[in-house]
């Protein structure tokens, strides 16, 4: 009898417990993290001039300068994110009757500089460079990642 009695007031009690305890003000304060090293990676695109679509020489020369910087940044992309593989085999009677394979990447790169942009004979070349400190030092400055240093309850 003197259990079913206390029961309201236990329930009671927990929650003034539960409700009081987000009523505290809070002061967190934050220290950054900084990265023991910075790697530096490089990447090399190419794409022919000839075969770009125009009939103008000038032209060519200025879309395969455009399409060797793209195919350096998508070689950065594969070397900072990876590179995903998707593969597909099909079979008729035991012999392999088709295979497929598709590979993709994406990714955002900041901060890569061209180290040189040059002709190769029919073949313009971009070679980019990727210092990860400078990656570090654009990330900060946009993101403000940090970690908890202390935290003051009032």
């Amino acid at each position: 009898m003197n259990k079913i009695k206390l029961v309201p007031f236990v329930f009671a009690g927990a929650l003034l417990l539960v409700g009081c305890s987000s009523m505290y003000e809070k002061h967190v304060q934050w220290e950054t993290i900084k990265p023991e090293s910075f790697p530096i990676i490089n990447a090399i695109g190419q794409a022919p001039i000839s075969l770009q679509n125009s009939p103008n020489k000038t032209q060519r020369m200025l879309m395969a300068i455009s399409a060797s910087k793209t195919a350096a940044y998508a070689e950065l992309a594969e070397q900072v994110y990876g590179q995903q593989v998707a593969g597909s085999q099909t079979m008729l009677n035991l012999v392999i009757n088709d295979q497929q394979l598709k590979t993709s990447v994406q990714g955002i790169i900041r901060g890569a500089e061209v180290v040189k942009s040059y002709p190769v004979g029919d073949t313009y070349t971009t070679e980019l460079h990727l210092d990860f400190k400078k990656v570090y030092e654009i990330y900060q400055a946009s993101s403000r990642r940090k970690k908890i240093q202390r935290i003051d309850y009032y």
